[in-house]
């Protein structure tokens, strides 16, 4: 069952007992980045999102000032590093200076949407490993922790050498909004883009109790472009879900529906955790043989819902929520890491 918002095309799972950190110095700050996520996450802890300032000089330059003291509490920032990723970056890093020098005690940063992810290791001389550099600059400002969703690579957990970072999943997330789709699991297959994703998508499938999983062989010549697909695996008659941590451009999802479309599969729809939507990716959706693209609100999502219609948010406030109490209390994540079967 799902309980939806405001928003006609927003939906969030159904709520657990309700969380209240009330009676305790914990701390919600914000950047500019998704303020918005930030504030829904607040209410949903029943306290009140700092009140800050984030500006900038007439040279661009940031200029952050946190209103009220918050010597000895215990911070979370919540800002990813969506677009514009560097300027969102920088924020983060001076929001964590700027706590550290304010003698918070602890200071964690919720970072659901981790930018320079898929720069994670060496494809050509002479280039950087820009994750592995993000790493070490968010580490120098001294965070306690860092919490991220569903990182492009798991090594990035990795690079951090003396922070600890959860890596939490919207695959719960995912299983509530299929689950209400009742589809005939029978005829429903989920697909992985790329053989690096096969894990995940065998994840989603046991948990919907799906047919079964498929999976595209792509070869990239470039950045976001994409010479050849073939499919392992049989859509013959099915209902294809496409299950990824990221849509940016759009260009090897719609290309991935097309091929799912030619080889017989009755609908096509994806879920994938982070919306970038670069460039002309709304419109290649519009024009696409996808019926849904479903992504969280890791990343602001309110002008692309204005734009396509194809388009579902599924919030992870919750997600966040359950993860902030239980660091706050200092109790286990474990929890949020099983699946639902």
């Amino acid at each position: 069952m799902f309980v939806a918002s405001k928003m006609v095309d927003r939906y969030t799972p159904s709520p657990p007992p309700e969380i209240n950190a009330g009676g305790y110095d914990l701390r919600i700050i914000s950047g500019t980045a998704n303020k918005q996520l930030a504030q829904e996450i607040a209410d949903r802890l029943r306290i009140q999102l700092e009140p800050s300032e984030i500006g900038q000089f007439a040279d661009g330059e940031l200029n952050i000032h946190i209103r009220n003291n918050v010597r000895g509490s215990d911070i979370y920032i919540v800002q990813p590093t969506c677009t514009d990723v560097n300027k969102n970056l920088m924020e983060l890093l001076l929001l964590i200076h700027t706590l550290k020098l304010s003698s918070a005690k602890r200071i964690t940063a919720v970072v659901p949407y981790f930018g320079y992810a898929r720069q994670d290791r060496k494809t050509k001389p002479r280039v950087p490993i820009s994750a592995s550099a993000v790493a070490q600059l968010i580490e120098k400002m001294g965070p306690s922790r860092l919490v991220t969703v569903d990182l492009h690579c798991g090594q990035i957990q990795g690079f951090f050498h003396d922070t600890p970072v959860d890596n939490l999943s919207a695959e719960n997330q995912f299983y509530e909004y299929l689950n209400g789709k009742n589809f005939d699991k029978a005829n429903l297959v989920i697909v992985s883009p790329d053989a690096g994703g096969v894990a995940r998508a065998r994840r989603v499938a046991d948990m919907i109790h799906a047919f079964g999983v498929v999976t595209i062989l792509k070869r990239r010549v470039a950045a976001n472009v994409i010479d050849e697909m073939q499919l392992v695996g049989e859509v013959s008659g099915k209902i294809c879900v496409i299950v990824d941590d990221m849509i940016d451009t759009a260009g090897t999802l719609t290309k991935a529906a097309s091929l799912l479309k030619e080889q017989g599969a009755t609908k096509v729809l994806c879920c994938a955790t982070h919306g970038i939507f670069s460039g002309p990716a709304v419109e290649r959706i519009n024009a696409s043989d996808l019926e849904e693209v479903c992504v969280t609100d890791s990343i602001p999502q309110s002008e692309n819902l204005a734009k396509c219609p194809k388009l579902r948010i599924i919030s992870v406030v919750p997600l966040l929520a359950e993860a902030i109490v239980r660091l706050h209390h200092e109790r286990s994540l474990s929890a949020l890491f099983y699946s639902r079967n």
